[in-house]
């Protein structure tokens, strides 16, 4: 029976039951053996009891997002059974407890294996050797459940290998009791009626990769690992999710020199991080939904003050509290216009977990630079999804601190009246870009309010000075978009010339490099892709000159309006006839590409509703 290339294994159990920490463990197994994995994770805004899930897809050659089918599910509880068992592909496993779950009463292909997993018989057989209490001994039902690698025909080695990079440092004393239930269910399984003729074994994988040569993470902690290369020291947050992973992520990696606040509410949040700027500590704060929305008057104040300051959003479903931790991309609209009035405002939005790095720590630099508030848009799927990548480019990032005059060359510290010098904080230039001082530096007096003002920051209503002000902020924009790389504005996938031209945003990006690949080389269709990563300043020329040579185009989103379509319209005057759109919580599938491309191939739907996922 030949070996497969491209497999998804799913777990699923009550939230809090210990999902994440199986999911975690096949994952860093399967990329110990030498595969690729994304991850996608799944999980309810309650703390506890309702039903959650992870699910893996592994692949011998670098994968970017999840598909629907899945070859093998894992659980020991009859929930998780009852909602997955018909996503089961024919030939497909069904590992599970036969205490718990009743195969005959599930809806599924006939032909998908039965694998039962005695449980409570290999728990009791660890206690009796070891001599610990069953009870303890049960959170061990997460380890036993990665024995789905034998299956796979992933050797024992991985497990255990991955098993003691899990487990090291404080939590090494939980490494024995976790490679005695990983071996015992390795065994067990191996034991099973039907293991040899189990259809979706992997490739075995040649050439593995040299150690440290690739990574494993989400998109939170690529957020913060960019974050922390970009020498941030100060990140404000009030805890939300899912913006409280990347905080957390921080939080565990003092020895970089970053401190990080929780602070009483959003609004603390913002102010505490426009102050920390001023005194020239790089600074950001990461929220969510909410969240943002109560910090829309301090950027508003960043702005007018040429403060710059470092939002992350972590979008969610809106609105209100909406879906607390499903994904969605509905923020960009409101990112876009967020604040009062008119000031520039830098954002954009990452689409995978090297973009997630590169976009963390270009975003200090931009802020600086331009002296304006920038917001990162990162989208739940991207923050919580897992993925093996190879290691981050760092060779050519540079610190941009911007334009800082540091003290006056005629402070004399034994003269008072030298060190109390008045100081044009907000001069007119040419660029619109003032040296910037920061607080307390001699011979550096200016005002910071939240009125319009002089170049001194003295409150002013003079419509002269407003004129100036206005036009000197605003410029910047223009100066943004002429300096920063073409490459961190949008970027181009696929043939020049094709049939279906898709664009798309954020996490999406996966899905749709992930099937291009299969549109044709199954489907025999040309599909490019035009991914935008800069919303503002937006490369409306560019934009266009792509989108007029292209014979059909299609927007792809995670929201119910299609904000980038209209975001598309209002900068560059092309309505987008096509648009695919899914707003359930739930990220968008290769496998969802794929049919919604098809569909709009054949038979010119206008709008193609995406639905699939639990």
């Amino acid at each position: 029976m030949s070996r497969k290339t491209d497999v998804c294994w799913m777990i699923g159990g009550p939230q809090g039951s210990g999902v994440d920490s199986s999911a975690t463990l096949y994952a860093r197994t399967m990329a110990v053996a030498g595969y690729w994995v994304y991850g996608k994770r799944e999980y309810h805004s309650n703390i506890k009891g309702k039903h959650s899930y992870f699910q893996i897809r592994v692949n011998t050659e670098p994968v970017h997002s999840f598909i629907d089918p899945i070859h093998l599910l894992a659980t020991f509880e009859k929930t998780t059974a009852q909602i997955h068992a018909h996503e089961l592909v024919p030939g497909g496993a069904l590992l599970y407890d036969p205490n718990t779950v009743d195969p005959d009463a599930l809806e599924m292909e006939s032909s998908v294996k039965r694998f039962p997993i005695p449980y409570d018989d290999l728990i009791k057989n660890m206690a009796d050797q070891t001599g610990q209490n069953m009870v303890k001994l049960a959170i061990t039902k997460n380890t036993i459940s990665v024995a789905a690698a034998a299956l796979q025909g992933v050797p024992f080695e991985a497990v255990e290998t991955a098993i003691l990079e899990l487990f090291s440092g404080r939590r090494a004393k939980a490494i024995p009791i976790n490679v005695l239930a990983a071996r015992q269910a390795y065994e067990c399984v191996s034991r099973l009626d039907g293991f040899e003729d189990y259809g979706f074994k992997l490739v075995e994988v040649s050439n593995k990769p040299e150690k440290g040569s690739r990574l494993l993470m989400n998109g939170a902690a690529a957020c913060g690992v960019g974050k922390l290369k970009a020498g941030c020291r100060f990140q404000t947050y009030y805890s939300i999710t899912p913006a409280v992973d990347e905080c957390i992520y921080l939080e565990e990696h003092p020895e970089y020199g970053i401190v990080v606040y929780q602070a009483e509410d959003e609004l603390a949040a913002i102010n505490m991080t426009n102050g920390a700027v001023l005194t020239g500590a790089r600074s950001s704060t990461a929220t969510s939904g909410p969240g943002f929305s109560l910090m829309a008057e301090g950027i508003g104040w960043a702005g007018i003050n040429e403060v710059p300051t470092v939002v992350f959003n972590y979008q969610r479903g809106g609105p209100s509290t909406g879906l607390p931790t499903r994904n969605e991309q509905g923020d960009l609209l409101f990112a876009l216009h967020t604040g009062h009035g008119d000031f520039p405002k830098i954002v954009i939005a990452p689409g995978d977990m090297h973009e997630c790095f590169e976009d963390a720590f270009y975003s200090f630099n931009y802020a600086e630079r331009y002296q304006t508030p920038v917001i990162v848009l990162v989208d739940k799927a991207l923050a919580n999804s897992t993925q093996s990548i190879a290691q981050f480019d760092e060779a050519s990032l540079r610190v941009d601190r911007g334009e800082l005059c540091g003290p006056s060359p005629d402070f004399n510290p034994d003269d008072v009246k030298t060190g109390m010098q008045l100081y044009e904080r907000f001069k007119i230039t040419e660029s619109g870009i003032s040296p910037r001082p920061l607080l307390g530096e001699p011979g550096r007096v200016h005002w910071l309010t939240g009125d319009e003002h002089d170049p001194l920051g003295h409150i002013t209503e003079k419509p002269e000075i407003r004129l100036q002000m206005m036009e000197k902020r605003m410029k910047k924009l223009d100066l943004a978009s002429q300096e920063i790389p073409v490459d961190r504005q949008y970027n181009f996938y696929g043939p020049s010339q094709a049939d279906v031209t898709i664009v798309a945003w954020g996490s999406t990006k996966g899905a749709v490099i992930d099937a291009l690949k299969v549109l044709e080389k199954e489907h025999g269709m040309k599909v490019n892709f035009l991914q935008i990563r800069m919303m503002s300043p937006f490369p409306s020329e560019a934009v266009l000159d792509i989108l007029r040579q292209a014979k059909t185009v299609l927007s792809i989103e995670s929201n119910y309006s299609g904000q980038l379509a209209q975001l598309i319209r209002l900068r560059t005057g092309f309505d987008i006839q096509h648009q695919v759109l899914k707003w359930t919580g739930r990220p968008i599938s290769e496998t969802e590409v794929v049919a919604a491309v098809k569909e709009v191939a054949e038979k010119a739907s206008r709008k193609v509703v995406l639905t699939c996922g639990h």
